[in-house]
Formats: structure tokens, sequence, C-alpha cells
């Protein structure tokens, strides 16, 4: 958001934009339910599937996740560069890890397990592996995954996938190509978009946390809002957002519905 859009509504920063620390992002009962979900698999040092629409909140959630883990007793590597064949796939991890990059896939493999296994014998830290996107993912380097959680003969937990997607991914796990991943994940959760009353809440939420001493938002612009957008968050942070620089640019105080319509046809989202 520009400096005279803040100006105009006496915030300190843009209520809707990207860089929101982990413990001020907004969180409503059914959210920290999916949450608590989340860190109750992978502090069992179990895998997950994590699925929803696109922008919905996944990577929040992520964001949420590797913040309420202890940095002591959890190592967790996040790669979103998934659509590449085993090899590569397995070089990336290898980076990611801090070990050498092998050359051959095999080599890359060991290299992995052994990290993992000093993560554990010397730190005492299990690694957390987020894999996002990962509907793009090829068949090929989908299918390696179950082996990465196999170590000394499957009998040791030493490391949890979390799994991210659209939810054709879980469509695609059901596949008998991919049972034997699917059968080693222990839970699913699946983001939705929020509702008419959360929409109001984050909105508000966001604003009070830039800085905003009253409302910015009249009820039938917040209505608008969720209606044009469907209540899926990234959505909802762009037509709000183009509604508080059309409101500053007419020297308008408090967003109507009327003008959240004029902003959406601003946006690329019309």
């Amino acid at each position: 958001m520009s400096d005279p859009t803040r100006a105009a509504f006496g915030l300190h920063r843009a209520p809707f934009g990207k860089d929101i620390d982990p413990d001020k992002l907004w969180m409503d009962p059914s959210r920290q339910e999916e949450l608590d979900t989340i860190l109750d698999v992978v502090t069992s040092h179990q895998n997950l599937l994590v699925t929803g629409e696109v922008g919905v909140g996944k990577t929040s959630v992520l964001r949420l996740l590797k913040s309420g883990l202890s940095p002591v007793h959890f190592r967790v590597f996040y790669l979103s560069h998934v659509t590449l064949g085993p090899r590569d796939f397995y070089r990336q991890l290898a980076m990611a890890l801090g070990v050498e990059a092998k050359a051959t896939a095999p080599a890359l493999f060991a290299a992995i397990q052994r990290e993992v296994h000093l993560l554990h014998r010397e730190h005492r830290a299990h690694p957390v592996l987020v894999l996002d996107e990962c509907q793009l993912m090829p068949d090929r380097t989908l299918g390696h995954l179950h082996v990465l959680c196999n170590f000394d003969w499957d009998s040791q937990p030493l490391m949890s996938l979390v799994l991210v997607g659209l939810p054709e991914l879980h469509d695609r796990l059901r596949l008998g190509l991919h049972r034997s991943l699917l059968t080693r994940l222990a839970a699913k959760v699946e983001l939705q978009p929020v509702t008419p009353d959360q929409t109001t809440a984050y909105i508000r939420h966001r604003v009070a946390q830039a800085g905003a001493k009253g409302e910015l938002f009249a009820p039938d612009a917040l209505a608008m809002i969720h209606e044009l957008s469907g209540g899926v968050l990234r959505c909802i942070d762009v037509l709000a957002a183009a509604s508080l620089r059309l409101a500053a640019a007419r020297d308008i105080k408090l967003v109507d519905r009327d003008l959240v319509a004029r902003a959406w046809h601003a946006t690329p989202l019309a």
C-alpha cells in the first residue's frame, strides 16, 4: 500500500500486505483447531496432508506451524520448487539440509538419510520437510516420497513430511500408484474459504494490526467484500487494499458497498 493511503487512514503499515509476523496472523476457532491438528501430528513425528483451494491461507498456516515448533527439537525445511525429477529433487533437499549434493540419486539419498540420522543422534532434533504445491510434483518424484520416510527397516519415524497442495493432490494420492505414500499419512487437513462472519473478523483484525483507530469498512462493504471474494483470504486482501486506495484517492474515510464495487472492477479479479 502506498504512503498516501496509509497517511489517509493513520496507519503505520499496510494492513493487507504479506509482511506480518506469525504471532499477529488472524486466527479463529476453526483455524486454530486445524493448526492444532497439524501441530499434534508433526510433534508426534508423523506425516500429514494439507489441502485447500488457491488463496485460502495454506502458507499462513505453514508459517504458524513453523513458529509453533520448538527450534531446539525440530528443524523445518520448506521446499516449493517441486516440479523436479527424483535426482534433482534429492539434490535440492540435500542442499536444504546442508549436505554435499552428490552426483547420483542413490548417493544423494544416502547422504540425506545420514544427515537425518545425525540430526536425531547428535542434536536430538526431528526434521520436518514441508513440500508446497505438491499437486505439481511429477508422479516419478511423488512416488519416491514414501521412501524418504523409511528408516531402519521402516521402524523409526525419523522425519515428518507435510504435503501441501490443491484438493486434487488428495485425488492423486488415492490412485493405486501412490498408495504406499497415502498409507503413511496420519491425517488430512483441508482448509476452506472463510464465512461472512469470519471475513468481517479477518478484515477488522488486519486493519487493527495496522494501527486503525476505528472502523474503516462499513458493514455493507464487509458483506460486499465477502460476496465478491468468495471468502478466499488472498482475494479479500486484494479487494480490501484496492478499496482503501480508492477511498484515500477520493478522501473517503469509511469504505461503503458502492466503493467496494468500484474497486472490484479495478482489480484483476473482476
